[in-house]
């Protein structure tokens, strides 16, 4: 019997190091140089001669975002499956973040709320100390440690093409840094990791090849984010946030706040649809005063604002589904959000790269010839991962009242049973802490489908129906 997509989300998940790694290919190129290509790139450097990354922002990440990750100033999140992908890539990187400065959270420091109501249940404690950091600070700790890898080199440019040679893709076409016309090099495998605006469905379609079908959901999802400068004598919030979910009149929202590198706080407030926050201090400080729980209040009023307020737009959650394709060119794969991307709100996106890196070293390991057949098993893996975080987000976002559909299957019975588990995790340390091994992409969604998580949720609402009556 195969294993189940739960096993093989486990499997896939884990953080141990493997020790069964062995040269496969002489060169392999990685087009972007994001989380996703340096994963990639991290991985293929345990069975490639060579592994050359073309990235056109070259420039160490510093303290700033990226041109190319227009997001970058926004608030990420890593959540704990990711980190463990990080430590298992990179072992020793959490401590290395510390030491670079990332804040060091200590336990009970993080506040949840749902419609202005504090989450009692204890927070799980995680086996290590979270990472809390802006998206370019740890991005630049990732592409150091990638780029300190002998056989891996960065190599400037903008990505212009795949070449394909009958069935398989044999190289790749980019213009390097400050020249006029393209340059080729040959592959044994390429990897698309140039994320949501990828061009790989255009340059496979130009060469006879279909292009991978593509879903999407409309979150139309509107941010703000802004840093201050951290002051206890202004809040003691380490870690929070509040979410407004829709119903009942309600209007759908969501606020964040990071405690970052730099003793700064990142702070973040968004909204849906037509609820879009402005460019401006004095609409960041209402919208905190007026929409969210009193730490966002204290912060924005009395805090010390540094720089402007950044503002994103996302219109959708998007895949491309490469695994339903009949005809696949080898020596070809994809990851990161040219994969998937999701409503950046439930922080996937890191997370999601970094388990696609674990795909393709189970991938890399299987024996595969990846320059002579289509890597069909590698994205039938990625389904695995895509799945689950496609089913976490987007059940959430078709809740929303502009958002329309396409509804899956049983859509019904499942909002009715996500509604109950997030009812019972607002107090109920247990259900609290499945429920978070699954948002945090630690377990497959399907792990909270077992029977005593199920009765445990069913018991904590007849307690409380029991209690209303009374």
């Amino acid at each position: 019997m195969p294993p189940s997509a739960s096993q093989r989300f486990a499997e896939l998940a884990t953080a141990q190091q493997p020790t069964d790694t062995r040269i496969i290919m002489r060169r392999a190129v990685v087009l972007g140089g994001s989380i996703a290509g340096l994963l990639a790139a991290r991985v293929l450097s345990d069975h490639a001669d060579e592994v050359l990354v073309i990235e056109r922002d070259t420039t160490d990440v510093g303290l700033g975002p990226r041109p190319g990750v227009p997001q970058g100033s926004q608030v990420h999140a890593l959540l704990a499956a990711g980190q463990a992908q990080l430590e298992r890539w990179f072992p020793g990187f959490t401590q290395q973040a510390f030491d670079a400065g990332a804040p060091r959270p200590t336990s009970g420091t993080g506040r949840v709320f749902i419609n202005g109501v504090r989450r009692t249940a204890p927070m799980s404690r995680p086996q290590v100390p979270g990472l809390i950091t802006t998206r370019p600070f740890l991005e630049a700790l990732v592409r150091r440690r990638t780029l300190a890898i002998g056989n891996v080199t960065l190599v400037p440019g903008r990505a212009d093409g795949v070449i394909l040679d009958r069935d398989r893709v044999s190289g790749v076409r980019y213009l390097p840094d400050g020249a006029d016309e393209p340059v080729t090099v040959a592959s044994d495998l390429v990897v698309d990791a140039m994320g949501r605006s990828s061009r790989l469905g255009d340059w496979l379609e130009e060469n006879g090849w279909p292009r991978p079908p593509m879903r999407r959901i409309p979150i139309k999802l509107n941010y703000a984010t802004a840093l201050f400068k951290r002051d206890e004598q202004v809040s003691d919030a380490w870690m929070a946030i509040a979410q407004t979910t829709p119903g009942d009149g309600r209007i759908p929202r969501i606020g964040g706040i990071n405690s970052v590198e730099g003793d700064r706080w990142l702070m973040l407030v968004a909204g849906y649809d037509d609820d879009r926050p402005r460019r401006d201090a004095d609409d960041f400080i209402a919208r905190c005063r007026d929409h969210f729980p009193a730490e966002f209040r204290e912060i924005a009023e009395n805090g010390q604002m540094i720089g402007e307020v950044a503002t994103y737009h996302q219109a959708d959650s998007r895949r491309r589904d490469f695994h339903e394709l009949d005809r696949l060119p080898a020596g070809l794969v994809a990851a990161g959000d040219a994969v998937a991307s999701f409503n950046p709100i439930y922080g996937q996106g890191m997370t999601s790269a970094a388990l696609h890196a674990s795909c393709l070293s189970a991938y890399l390991r299987s024996g595969p010839a990846p320059h002579t057949e289509p890597a069909r098993a590698y994205f039938a893996q990625v389904r695995v991962i895509v799945d689950a975080a496609w089913q976490v987000s987007t059940f959430a976002d078709l809740a929303l009242p502009h958002v329309l559909g396409p509804y899956p299957p049983g859509y019904r019975l499942i909002k009715w049973f996500s509604e109950l588990l997030l009812e019972g995790s607002m107090t109920d340390e247990v259900i609290d802490e499945r429920l978070a091994r699954v948002t945090t992409m630690a377990e497959h969604p399907y792990a909270l489908a077992r029977p005593g998580t199920v009765w445990r949720a069913l018991r904590f609402r007849l307690r409380r129906s029991r209690r209303s009556r009374r």
